[in-house]
């Protein structure tokens, strides 16, 4: 019966649809995976404010979310609304420290704002962004993933990774991060499970290790 199965959420990580996840398979006699997608924020939302709003597709008691990336940042604020089972956060940081020095540096100087964030059709600058890589060689398939080009939804999602305030990491939250990460660099990064050359978008490349390790991280 599908009440019996354990609910996953997954959030993509900033600018991407929920199509990063389409090579994650859990095994589905033990859990049901839902997939959910990033809006435009209104004028001046704060992060708390817009994870209050996306709580509202959570529609499953004691769910697991899982967060990739920015994905993993909204998923910690998501929890203090709901009772979750899990949190898993993949690629991403979990205590404002974990943030890389440029980053810190942006949130004192605001240098984040001169970025030309207008330029969000292009897919290659958008790709650099979001997923920390140049792509040119694999371009047609970050089109598909990165399909969220509003310029007040990418300048938003920046300002708010820069300045996200986080010294509090329940008990529940696991992470999961590439040691050859370009955006959260590992060093950075205390208590993960670290995946051997993963990079920031390895829950693309690298869905069979997910698919592998994912069923006992969450039974665990």
């Amino acid at each position: 019966m599908s009440d019996d199965k354990i609910h996953v959420y997954f959030m993509p990580g900033m600018a991407a649809n929920p199509s990063i996840f389409k090579n994650i398979d859990l095994p589905r006699e033990r859990f049901e995976q839902h997939l959910l997608s990033w809006f435009v924020p209104t004028q001046g939302m704060t992060l708390g404010e817009y994870a209050l709003e996306m709580v509202k597709n959570v529609t499953h008691e004691n769910p697991v979310l899982v967060g990739v990336s920015f994905g993993g940042l909204l998923v910690q604020e998501m929890a203090r609304y709901l009772k979750t089972k899990k949190i898993i956060v993949v690629s991403s940081v979990k205590h404002e420290s974990e943030l890389p020095k440029r980053m810190l540096f942006a949130k004192y100087t605001k240098i984040h704002r001169l970025l030309p964030t207008g330029l969000v059709n292009n897919v290659e600058l958008l790709a650099k962004y979001a997923f920390g890589e140049t792509v040119t060689k694999r371009l047609q398939l970050y089109e598909e993933y990165l399909s969220i080009r509003d310029k007040y939804y990418i300048d938003w999602s920046i300002d708010q990774i820069v300045n996200w305030k986080q010294t509090y990491c329940p008990d529940c939250l696991i992470h999961i991060h590439g040691e050859k990460d370009a955006v959260f660099p590992i060093v950075n990064i205390k208590n993960c499970i670290p995946v051997q050359n993963g990079t920031h978008t390895m829950i693309i490349h690298r869905a069979k290790w997910f698919n592998e390790h994912l069923p006992t991280i969450i039974l665990q």
